[in-house]
């Protein structure tokens, strides 16, 4: 019952927030192709819960590698930077969760590459459906640590309730007003997991 009460509030809430969303949907999409040219979506594989893959999407918000030889954080443009700070780029994941890939609320979704390298401990975070927020984004966003952000991932997964994710939402509505943590110092967002000293991970 509590699992499709968690459903069905995702679905309720991103057909809103989509419905709202759309006006700016379409405005940052114009200024991507004036800007940019296309594509207008990022797409990229990750993983969800159970560690399945799927197809996330994001509005782009950088440079194509054959544009710019340079490294990540050099290549978001003026206008991405805006997209992240206000979180708008984050808006087509209200697709993945009305096609059951995500949830509103959860912890975000990782690259393929990095479930090797998780702990058992930090691998629970894959009892859940990934979401568009979560508790460590409302918590210090990308000016924690990966260790930090995991701990509050596995927090979450046993402590998850929908009063939670009401909190967790509001929260995240300040936190994108306040603008902080965007991206880790020196990088585009955060800098690759690597993994725990001594778990044999490059």
């Amino acid at each position: 019952m509590a699992g499709r009460m968690m459903r069905a509030f995702d679905v309720v809430g991103a057909s809103v927030l989509l419905v709202l969303g759309a006006p700016v949907l379409a405005l940052a999409a114009l200024a991507i192709l004036l800007t940019m040219g296309p594509p207008v979506l990022f797409r990229q594989t990750r993983t969800g819960i159970g560690g399945r893959r799927f197809l996330l999407l994001k509005l782009r918000t950088m440079r194509s590698r054959g544009d710019v030889d340079t490294c990540d954080e050099d290549r978001v443009t003026a206008l991405g930077r805006i997209l992240r700070a206000t979180s708008a780029d984050e808006l087509p994941q209200l697709w993945n969760v009305l096609r059951g890939d995500m949830a509103l609320v959860g912890p975000r979704p990782l690259l393929p590459e990095y479930l090797e390298r998780y702990s058992a401990e930090q691998a629970r975070r894959h009892e859940v459906k990934p979401g568009i927020t979560g508790l460590a984004q409302v918590c210090g966003r990308n000016g924690l640590t990966w260790a930090r952000k995991f701990r509050l991932d596995v927090w979450y997964v046993d402590h998850r309730t929908l009063g939670l994710d009401l909190w967790i939402l509001a929260a995240t509505v300040r936190a994108v007003v306040g603008g902080r943590d965007v991206a880790a110092p020196g990088h585009a967002t955060m800098p690759e997991f690597v993994g725990e000293p001594g778990r044999g991970s490059a």
